[in-house]
């Protein structure tokens, strides 16, 4: 399963309300983000069924971005029943984000 790409239109349609929603903001330009990207993909295939993964590019969609106080990429942002409950600045090793999320899914 891949990464869900979504936009400042979309992306509310795709988070769950009822579990995780992880968003990925990010920007073509930037090197930490190109990789991140596979370890975002694992974590997909990983939990599947279990988290919508979403990837959203902050230069195509400033208003999430702004809306979520993003200020660099990459951020990584997690949502419990559609709320904001973590926020990843920077690359960070894939551990990391697994640890994250186990923590909202059971």
């Amino acid at each position: 399963m891949s990464l869900i790409t979504v936009n400042d239109a979309t992306y509310p349609d795709h988070i769950n309300d009822e579990g995780v929603t992880v968003i990925d903001f990010t920007a073509a330009w930037c090197p930490p983000c190109k990789t991140l990207l596979p370890i975002l993909e694992e974590l997909s295939a990983e939990y599947a069924g279990k988290a919508n993964i979403l990837k959203i590019d902050c230069d195509d969609s400033p208003e999430a971005a702004s809306a979520f106080g993003v200020m660099s990429m990459p951020t990584v942002l997690v949502l419990h029943r559609g709320q904001p409950v973590e926020k990843l600045v920077g690359l960070r090793p894939k551990s990391v984000y697994a640890s994250v999320l186990s923590r909202y899914i059971g």
